[in-house]
């Protein structure tokens, strides 16, 4: 896939940032229906990437999210189906145990889309730019420089500084870690929704979003809980094979394993998080 920028142009009103959906059917029916009710359009909605992933509903998921039709990036997910790449390209280090489960999922997924859906992420940009509070904002995955890349609040600011750089931007909003967070430098901001596909190790079953809004001409976010049917997400995960430790993470809020964390991060395992 040639690298892609999307340019929407000038966003007003409330705009939802949201990620990481990974075939949860019940997560993203819960998106939808908050979306409504907050009178958010469609076309205000941007997702950061990985739609499809670890859940068991990878087809059913995609089809809800084209009829939704709110914007997407492509994620690391999308990217390789659509090169037809035999793993997930993920980052995961070779022969860690996130390696070994998405040995499970990945060929699950590539064997639930149909051509429909292969052609709908086919078609998804790397990156999506607009403008909003008279700030220039682009949506990137893990990093403007790898798809795959994990930055977390803790990743230091001289990285994080060339994704601005490189995009003219003042706002980056990201996904690909798990984790929501903020962090701001000299009316910098790196924006990281989280994802609503999985919990954020945080011991809480709900997931996270972020919306955007202007107030007093300047550029305010709130970072927001998301509930859904938990419990039917698991069922259906057990009784389709695909990973028990990723099943319990669902009902538990808590992560198999954070081999992709880095010190910071991992001492807060369980913790819940605030804003």
């Amino acid at each position: 896939m040639d690298k892609k920028i999307k340019n929407i142009g000038k966003l007003s009103g409330k705009v939802l940032l949201f990620g990481g959906v990974y075939s949860n059917l019940q997560a993203l029916e819960a998106m939808v229906e908050m979306a409504k009710n907050e009178n958010i359009a469609p076309e205000n909605c941007i997702c950061t990437g990985d739609i499809i992933g670890y859940c068991a509903q990878p087809e059913e998921t995609i089809q809800l999210f084209k009829n939704w039709n709110p914007r997407s990036i492509a994620g690391n997910v999308e990217i390789q189906l659509s090169e037809n790449a035999v793993d997930c390209g993920c980052d995961f280090i070779k022969g860690s145990r996130c390696d070994g489960f998405s040995q499970l999922w990945y060929p699950y997924v590539k064997s639930k889309l149909t051509n429909d859906s292969l052609n709908f992420i086919s078609s998804l940009p790397e990156y999506i730019q607009f403008e909003f509070a008279n700030k220039k904002c682009t949506v990137v995955h893990g990093s403007y420089f790898n798809t795959s890349e994990f930055i977390f609040k803790s990743t230091s600011w001289e990285k994080k500084f060339f994704n601005f750089e490189a995009t003219t931007s003042e706002v980056i909003i990201a996904g690909h870690c798990g984790l929501p967070f903020n962090d701001s430098k000299d009316d910098l901001l790196w924006l990281n929704s989280g994802v609503i596909g999985m919990p954020a190790n945080d011991g809480n079953s709900s997931v996270w979003y972020v919306i955007l809004e202007e107030k007093n001409n300047s550029l305010t976010f709130e970072h927001k809980n998301l509930t859904y049917n938990h419990n039917l997400t698991n069922s259906l995960m057990l009784d389709n094979g695909l990973p028990n430790e990723y099943a319990k993470t669902i009902l538990t809020g808590i992560w198999d394993n954070t081999e992709i964390l880095p010190e910071q991060e991992t001492k807060l395992q369980g913790q819940p998080i605030q804003f």
